[in-house]
């Protein structure tokens, strides 16, 4: 019996990490197949840190799978020093070398953009419009402004792009009492302090919802414009959670590093077995937030990103001449310790809220 329970509680972890896993090989994949088609020379092509489990040679490429499942690398030839070698990195022209750069988290947001294309294909028939369709009897939003026909396109300043934003953005508000911008026959219209009913719910006050939308119809394009709303969705809400780090709406207990996330996909894992179909798609969103949300924050101009040797590289491309790579170098690693140290924390607190 106890052997049972322990293998219930595992499968869904292994599964997890090997699902984190293939969203890290997807990144690293895309670095890797654009350096070979600019003839950069990669060292080595792998998933994870630390001791290898194993690895092989093929050609100029070693391909390594390693102990400790919380990222990858693509190593590539003067990368990060001088190299004599003719197909080394720092070789490539300027234009090469930064899509080489960005092609990780692009193969990333590509990636959450198929999966919420898939979502979306799935539920067809269940697809929301922001265009209100009736109010509730009871509803108090109408009577501040709020009409059939309107559809919602802000929130509070911040852009609207799909249901799932319109229920997100109305589940961050504190009073009931929020702004919006409607398109209204073909008119945008600001409509400011429009109050709703709230509820208390788990210790959070949340906005009582007392309109409804008109449905979607399921069509080609209908379903390639809603995933793209719903990607444009999910890639801003790193933007939105650094804000909301800044401001104070969001503290440390809220953030997750690599345990807290797998935790999070166990649970989804398990919830495909008891649910079927409805936990396939509950699991697919997760991965898509993930999927699309590292491809964006691997873009911002934070060192040791991406995005920090995107914008070194547009400095050279600038100035025609590359910043000293030593100098460089240093950027990246003291980025690089700091990112480490602050991930450590994080899944120091994760380990810890587990018990």
């Amino acid at each position: 019996m106890i052997k049972i329970e322990f293998w219930n509680t595992l499968w869904p972890i292994i599964v997890a990490i090997i699902v984190f896993g293939i969203i890290i090989f997807i990144h690293e994949f895309g670095h890797f197949i654009f350096a070979k088609l600019f003839k950069i020379r990669v060292n080595e092509f792998a998933i994870g840190f630390g001791p290898a489990l194993f690895k092989f040679k093929k050609g100029e490429t070693q391909y390594a799978l390693r102990v400790l499942p919380l990222g990858g690398f693509c190593a590539m030839e003067g990368e990060d020093g001088e190299s004599d070698d003719e197909h080394a990195f720092s070789k490539a022209k300027v234009w090469q070398r930064i899509i080489v750069c960005a092609a990780g988290a692009v193969f990333n947001i590509i990636l959450g953009f198929f999966l919420l294309l898939a979502i979306v294909g799935l539920q067809s028939d269940r697809l929301a419009s922001t265009t209100i369709s009736k109010f509730d009897d009871n509803a108090v939003s109408c009577k501040y402004g709020l009409q059939v026909g309107d559809t919602i396109t802000k929130i509070d300043g911040r852009y609207i792009f799909s249901s799932d934003d319109l229920s997100y953005m109305l589940s961050l508000t504190d009073d009931g009492v929020i702004d919006m911008q409607v398109e209204r026959k073909g008119k945008t219209v600001e409509l400011k302090d429009i109050h709703f009913n709230t509820v208390d719910f788990q210790n959070h006050t949340m906005i009582e919802r007392d309109f409804y939308v008109y449905p979607i119809e399921s069509g080609f394009f209908g379903v390639i414009k809603e995933a793209a709303g719903r990607t444009l969705s999910l890639g801003r809400y790193i933007f939105m959670t650094l804000a909301d780090l800044l401001t104070g709406r969001l503290g440390f207990r809220d953030m997750s590093g690599p345990v807290g996330i797998t935790n999070v996909m166990s649970k989804a894992v398990s919830s495909v077995a008891t649910n079927g179909m409805d936990g396939f798609i509950g699991l697919m969103r997760i991965l898509a937030l993930i999927t699309i949300n590292l491809g964006v924050f691997n873009l911002l101009p934070i060192p040791a990103l991406d995005g920090s040797r995107i914008m070194f590289l547009i400095i050279e491309g600038v100035r025609r001449k590359p910043i000293p790579p030593k100098k460089e170098g240093m950027v990246h690693a003291v980025g690089m310790a700091i990112l480490l140290a602050f991930m450590a924390v994080i899944i120091v607190k994760d380990v810890w809220s587990l018990f």
